[in-house]
């Protein structure tokens, strides 16, 4: 009776089990830290290739005909898996609406009117703990995006 009374009292293991309790709580947060990381890293990789894009245009003349050549670039720029997908338009006075780049033409000649050209950069990524806590995930995969514009005319 003396024993069971003296093992009842020690202390001794406590520290131990409540840090085997607390373990797994710590990986999971751990895990979920890197995961969300890594996302944060392939998704500045994906805008700064979509960026980089940008740039090119403003450097040159921008030609429709271009848009292959930058769509390539952009996602070979983004790494293994990216597609890219770029646009380009004319906006009459600013109502939204988007019309041809090359053989658009506003209905009232004295209406402002703008051209633009954007890329749109994409590329899968899996998660190492699981997809479940990001939105948007599809089968354990999320789709990252970015995209960049800039006004040619």
């Amino acid at each position: 009776m003396r024993a069971l009374r003296t093992l009842w009292s020690d202390e001794r293991g406590n520290s131990f089990i409540e840090m085997a309790l607390f373990a797994p709580i710590l990986a999971a947060l751990l895990i979920g830290t890197v995961d969300l990381s890594r996302a944060y890293s392939a998704k500045l990789e994906l805008e700064q290739a979509a960026q980089r894009v940008i740039e090119r245009v403003q450097a040159s003349e921008y030609k429709t005909s271009d848009n292959s050549t930058l769509q390539s670039e952009a996602a070979s720029a983004a790494g293994t898996g990216a597609t890219a997908t770029a646009a380009a338009w004319l906006e009459c006075n600013n109502n939204g609406s988007h019309l041809d780049y090359d053989s658009g033409s506003c209905a009232n000649s004295t209406d402002p009117y703008a051209r633009y050209f954007q890329i749109t950069v994409q590329k899968p990524f899996t998660p190492m703990f699981g997809g479940s806590i990001f939105p948007g995930a599809v089968n354990g995969v999320v789709t990252l995006r970015a995209t960049a514009g800039v006004r040619t005319q």
